[in-house]
This record gives structure tokens, sequence and C-alpha cells, in this order.
């Protein structure tokens, strides 16, 4: 019987035991940690019966993914839960720019600029299920969508800054930043308009759920199908040398590929995984608030995502000071609070509010007071709410996630070339080019997210490699 072995248990590494263990593969899956989840963990943090998600927040991706859409993923216990609305940008003066799963309840509340966002999203949601099959696979494929995905790429390798011009309202032009600014990248450099585009195709074509009872809900419904196909599942194993098996699979990060399995693989992939550099890090403040935030702008009382940076110009000016290595005074700040789709997480009136903000990588200092401000900006008296708070910072991240090299919790600098080489360039980006060696995760395409496509393709590639 064909052996194989998955590092890690993240939503990538679980999603390739589910493909292999429904193949009649004997899967092991390894996880350095004691509990499984990789990005998708969650725990009481700070106040009891207040739980709080480790890292992935809400889940467009998730919710949208071809390979978890194909899967009975309710029947193992995962519910998807969505807020009245996806995501607010708030501005000064109690102004935002809103983003409704409903396309035209967005047009409508950006006013003049409502028909530009209408004309732009509009043909991509008619098609979006045909895009989302295109845009998370390999780099370098054969479309089978040619003309939508060639619409989409056009607009996909521009800057945020140049898409935004079409807009003419703070409102919209900071409300599309927000969307842009998951790119961890100056909004002005391109490729960056590629993340704004596929986030609002998501939000109106799928909505940005959250899973009832914490994202760790996603990783218990994967791994109760690979062990109902026969997996297993070991926590507290830390990988230091090369499983025997006849199929590997790395849901790690390329230097932990390195230091495992280097010797194994042949120059030309060694040379570009050394090369592979990490983005920009996170500092996450989690919150415990009595009563929930007071945000000035009455939408974002009712939104699962709130994106806090300000207008266009206030955003892309931070994420440049990150790049140069620097901490901005006003970060760019994600809040979510997942309890409004999801009321149990609460206890009582006192409610989880998850927030991390851009951080140089490697950042040492502690901007939990940076955050604190972004949120009190646009929402007076938050600070006077606050019942408990826990900051994790870059090394804490990576401790707990070996991953997140230097607090990048992407897997990996999102510049135009290593967007291109995840993280090589190859029409099998997910082979190590060694016999039975391959990696899947967030530094493969498609990227950063939960949506277990990494773990799909490799798992597939290896399964085609053994039929040959």
């Amino acid at each position: 019987m064909t052996s194989a072995v998955v590092v890690g248990s993240g939503p990538n590494g679980l999603a390739a035991a589910v493909v292999l263990a429904r193949a009649g593969v004997a899967v092991t899956v390894l996880e350095a940690e004691d509990e499984i989840g990789g990005g998708t963990r969650s725990a009481e943090l700070n106040v009891p019966g207040v739980l709080h998600d480790i890292c992935s927040a809400t889940h467009p991706t998730g919710v949208a993914s071809p390979f978890f859409r194909s899967l009975d993923l309710e029947r193992h216990g995962l519910e998807w839960l969505w807020p009245q609305v996806d995501a607010v940008h708030p501005l000064d003066g109690g102004r935002a720019g809103v983003l409704f799963r409903d396309l035209d309840r967005t047009v409508d509340g950006l006013g003049i600029d409502g028909e530009a966002w209408r004309r732009l999203f509009a043909p991509l949601v008619r098609r979006s299920d045909a895009l989302i099959e295109e845009i998370f696979g390999p780099v370098l494929h054969v479309p089978r969508h040619p003309l939508l995905l060639a619409s989409f790429g056009l607009r996909a390798l521009q800057p945020a800054s140049w898409i935004a011009r079409r807009w003419q309202t703070e409102e919209a032009r900071g409300l599309f930043a927000g969307l842009a600014a998951h790119a961890m990248h100056p909004l002005g450099r391109p490729t960056t308009g590629g993340l704004g585009l596929m986030f609002a195709v998501t939000s109106h074509a799928y909505g940005w759920p959250v899973a009832k009872g914490g994202s760790i809900a996603i990783a218990n419904a994967l791994a109760s199908d690979v062990i109902e196909h026969g997996g297993r599942i070991e926590t507290g194993h830390r990988v230091t040398e090369l499983p025997q098996a006849d199929i590997v699979i790395f849901d790690t990060s390329p230097r932990t590929v390195l230091q495992v399995a280097g010797d194994r693989l042949p120059g030309r992939v060694r040379r570009p995984l050394r090369r592979w550099r990490s983005g920009p890090g996170v500092v996450k403040v989690d919150f415990a608030v009595e009563g929930g935030v007071p945000w000035a702008n009455e939408w974002a009382a009712q939104a699962g995502t709130v994106h806090l940076g300000g207008t266009l110009e206030e955003i892309d000016a931070a994420e440049r000071e990150v790049h140069a290595g620097r901490m901005p005074a006003r970060p760019f700040v994600l809040a979510c609070q997942q309890y409004l789709a999801d009321p149990g997480r609460s206890a009582g009136n006192v409610h989880p509010v998850w927030t991390y903000a851009h951080v140089p990588n490697g950042y040492t200092g502690d901007a939990t007071e940076a955050i604190t401000r972004q949120v009190e900006r646009f929402a007076p008296g938050f600070r006077d709410r606050i019942v408990a708070q826990t900051t994790t910072r870059p090394a804490q991240l990576e401790a707990h996630n070996a991953n997140y090299v230097g607090g990048d919790i992407g897997g990996g600098a999102n510049d135009p070339w290593q967007l291109v080489m995840r993280p090589r360039m190859s029409p099998n980006p997910y082979s190590l080019g060694a016999k039975g060696l391959y990696i899947c995760s967030a530094s493969t395409p498609p990227g950063g997210g939960v949506h277990g496509m990494g773990g799909f393709h490799a798992a597939t590639a290896a399964l085609a490699d053994l039929a040959r």
C-alpha cells in the first residue's frame, strides 16, 4: 500500500491528506504543535468563555474554495455563518465605504461612485465560479476560460492605486484600498490591485462568513474527513528528518523544507527556495470588549470585518513605511467582529474583537497602543470598554507556528516576482524536484488564505506522478 506523510496540519496540509486518504493512500499527518489547525486555531485567550481566533478570522476564500465546496464538510461539523455586513472602511467624521454581499446594495451606498463599482465587478461576479477556478490554481496553466482570466488578469496586474482612480469619493477609494491592503504591499506597486479585486468579487459572490465555534472548526472538519478515510494525525511531532514514505508533502515554509530535505533536492529547486523572501509581519491584539466597539459609523457595528487606515493615501504611506522597515505611527489595522455572526463566542456582554497591524518583518516593538489608537480614532470610547487584551508579537507568532517567519502570516512577500514564482517558476510548483517530495503551504499558489487549494493541487500532483 502506498504510504504518505504530510508535515503540518494547517488547512493546506489537511486538504492534502484528505485527497490522499480518499485515494486509498495510507497517510499520516505530523503536527509539531499539540493541536491541529495551523492558521485555523481558536482559543480562550484572556476571559473565560470569550473565544478568539488565533490567526484566520473571516473566510471568503474558504467558502469560495472549489475544493472545500466539493467536500461535505458540513457533515463533519463545519457551519458557515454570515454577518449582516461583510466589511466597512471607516473614515474620519463618521463616514465609511460599506461592502455588502449584495452588489446592488453596495452600489447604492457608494453614491456617485456606485455605477463605476458595478461596471468593474458585475461581469466578474456573474462568472465568479469560473474565475475562482482559474485564479485558485497554479499561475502557469492552460486556462479553461482564457478571456475571463485575461480580463481579470490585466486589471490584477495593476497597482491598486491605479484601479482606484475610477472612483471619485474617499469612501469608494478607501473601501478598495482596504481590500487591496491584504497584500501587505505598498498600493502603488504592481499586482496589488489583484487582491482588492479578488476580495470584492468573493464578497459579492459568496460573502465573508466565519466558522461557527471558531476557525478551528474548519481544521476539525478536514481532520474528521481524513480519519474517516483511514488517515492518521499525530500532534506534538516536530519533523527534523525526512520521513520514510512514498510521498512526503510539506505544509511548511520553504525554510523548513530546506532544513529537513535540502540535501535531497536538486540545485534548481534549492536555489529559489533559499532566495524566498518573507513579507511584513503582524502584531495581533485580541481584545475582550464589554458592549462591543462603539463605532462612529453605524454600519461598522454590523460588520464582520473593519479596515482601519483612513484614506487610500494614508494606507499607502503606512505600507511604504512598513516595507522600509519602519513602524508607522498609524498602521493599517484589520479588525474582525466574528461574534456578530456567531454569538456563542461571547461571554454575556463581553465580546471578542480580533485585530492585527502590519509591521516590519521581525518587529520587536509593542504595537498594542498604535492598534488601540487606530480603533479609538474611528470608535471614540473604545479604550474604556476594554476588559482584557492579549498581544502577540512576530516572534510569538513564529514560535506558535513555524511557517510565520518573522510574523509573516502570508507565506512570503507578495511582490510581482514571488507571485509568479511561488515558490519557484514551474508548471508544477508543488513538486520539489525529487521523487515523492512536494510542498503545499501558503508559499505555493494560490497563496495565503484558508482554502486548502495548495494542499489539493500538491496531493493531486503527487497522485499523478505516482500513477506514471
